[in-house]
């Protein structure tokens, strides 16, 4: 059974349709990566997965459960996070805040969430060095980071991830990367979406592209970007 099952998912912005039934699934452990155009769909896919937004028609399940139009709070206990584009850190909080954010919900024990801090300190040792600063000094590349991590507190089994490589340096987007995989490693699923094709295709297990709300093409990465009319689509 896959952790995540989207069935002929539809959702639309007031009168306006954005997903016009899209169907894929994620199994555990692996990483999916969501590509297209602006406008495509994906953003809209995230956010409708998570509760921010209410699906108009088909089904989302979650470990064999439904949660299409469940909460965000209550998707987020059920086992996935959200890494949203705008990273929304808190700014005037240290890093440590707002990674203790991520547990903020969750009835954990004193010793368990030191141990998940130092999971995150383990995977981002930059975040170390800056545990007391504010989020408003860290660079983009370090807000990417806490961003990540205050996801990873909340021991999800599912992250979906929204651009995380955008205006980012070149070495930063290779060290994100770098983790991303490496949470596959350790049992973790991602459902990724991704402008830059080349660098979430090399991690990923399985890819989706979308145009116009629509599932156009998938399969392994390496089939997917071997149709040279997706190639012209996503610019590769």
């Amino acid at each position: 059974m896959p952790l995540l099952e989207v069935e002929n998912l539809h959702a639309r912005y007031a009168f306006a349709p954005i997903l016009q039934g899209i169907s894929f699934s994620v199994d555990a452990g692996e990483i999916v990566s969501v590509f297209g155009r602006n406008g495509a769909g994906k953003t809209t896919t995230l956010r409708t997965i998570m509760g921010w937004l209410q699906p108009s028609d088909g089904s989302v399940r979650f470990a064999g459960e439904p949660i299409g139009g469940h909460s965000p709070d209550r998707i987020f206990r059920k086992g996935i996070a959200f890494i949203p584009e705008d990273r929304r850190i808190l700014a005037t909080l240290t890093v440590e805040e707002n990674l203790n954010l991520g547990m903020f919900s969750l009835r954990r024990s004193r010793a368990e969430e030191s141990r998940q801090l130092e999971r995150v300190f383990d995977l981002f040792p930059r975040l170390r060095e800056r545990r007391r600063q504010f989020g408003k000094t860290l660079s983009g590349g370090e807000q990417q980071m806490l961003a990540i991590g205050r996801a990873l507190v909340g021991a999800p089994k599912l992250l979906l991830v929204d651009e995380p490589s955008e205006g980012l340096a070149p070495m930063v987007v290779i060290e994100i990367f770098a983790a991303l995989a490496r949470m596959r490693q350790d049992g973790i699923a991602l459902l990724l979406v991704e402008q830059n094709v080349l660098r979430a295709s090399a991690i990923s297990n399985s890819c989706y592209v979308m145009e116009k709300g629509r599932i156009i093409k998938h399969g392994p990465p390496g089939e997917v970007l071997a149709d040279a009319e997706v190639r012209q689509r996503l610019s590769v």
